[in-house]
This record gives C-alpha cells, sequence and structure tokens, in this order.
C-alpha cells in the first residue's frame, strides 16, 4: 500500500501531465474549430461573441425606457433611472414630469 507523500507525488506527477497534455491538444482543437468556421463561413457573431465564450449569457437588446421629465427649456428628457442629469440634479422633480 502507498503512503500519503507518494500518493501526492503521483497526483502531482500526474497534473503536470494532465496539464502537457491539454496544452498539445488546445492548439490542435483550436486550428480544428478555425478551420471549421472558415469552411462554413461561421464568424464570431453567430458564436455568441466574445462575452457568450467566456461563460457570461448572451445580452439581449433592451427595450428603452420611457421618459419620465422633460427640461421646458433644452426639451431633453430622462427616464428617471441612472444618474440625473444637470438640469434636474438637486431640484425638485415634480415641475419636470411629462404630463400622460
Amino acid at each position: 500500500m502507498s503512503s500519503y507523500k507518494e500518493l501526492l507525488a503521483q497526483r502531482e506527477k500526474l497534473e503536470q501531465q494532465i496539464e502537457e497534455a491539454k496544452s498539445r491538444e488546445y492548439a490542435e482543437v483550436l486550428n480544428e474549430i478555425k478551420q471549421k468556421m472558415a469552411d462554413y463561413g461561421i464568424s464570431l457573431t453567430e458564436l455568441g461573441g466574445g462575452r457568450a465564450a467566456k461563460g457570461v449569457k448572451a445580452a439581449r437588446p433592451r427595450a428603452g425606457v420611457a421618459p419620465k421629465y422633460r427640461d421646458p427649456d433644452s426639451g431633453s428628457t430622462w427616464s428617471g433611472r441612472g444618474k440625473p442629469p444637470r438640469w434636474i440634479a438637486g431640484l425638485d422633480r415634480e415641475k419636470f414630469l411629462i404630463q400622460k
């Protein structure tokens, strides 16, 4: 029966072999993917872009939020979300409300 230290040494050796095999195969797999993309005309956009490749869900297009406030001087609008624009910052927002 192997001792604890012998088993740890075996595990370290196996982990090193795993990393070496992964490094060797990585280049082959990457080249194969690139070749298939070129053969079939597949773009990165069709694959979901850069963020999706890293395990993040692809962003859905967002619907715009209707404006809630209007600057009577310039006609600029603000939805009420995020940092308030200068024309409304620190003022009473009631007088800027858009009437429905």
